[in-house]
């Protein structure tokens, strides 16, 4: 008898697709939310991953509904706020 898992596992991605600068972003996520401070949303390239978990820790979400969030947020130009 073979076993087949319900559920497969997957990998979280944890690359921001963004196509505006991140001075402009970091602007348009603190307006839309002001408990985030520049500490934050410190961003190096390649360091999305410890972005991510510092914003999701602050805003008492988990990972990809930030992730969804801040990439809308970049975007929409406003909008998804």
């Amino acid at each position: 008898m073979k076993f087949y898992p319900m559920f497969k596992t997957f990998k979280m991605d944890y690359s921001l697709k963004i196509d505006i600068p991140w001075t402009e972003l970091l602007e348009r996520l603190q307006e839309a939310d002001q408990r985030l401070t520049d500490e934050d949303l410190a961003y190096e390239p390649g360091q999305d991953k410890e972005l991510l978990e510092r914003v999701a820790k602050k805003m008492g979400k988990d990972i990809p509904s930030v992730k969804g969030w801040i990439e809308s947020v970049a975007f929409n130009n406003r909008i998804a706020y």
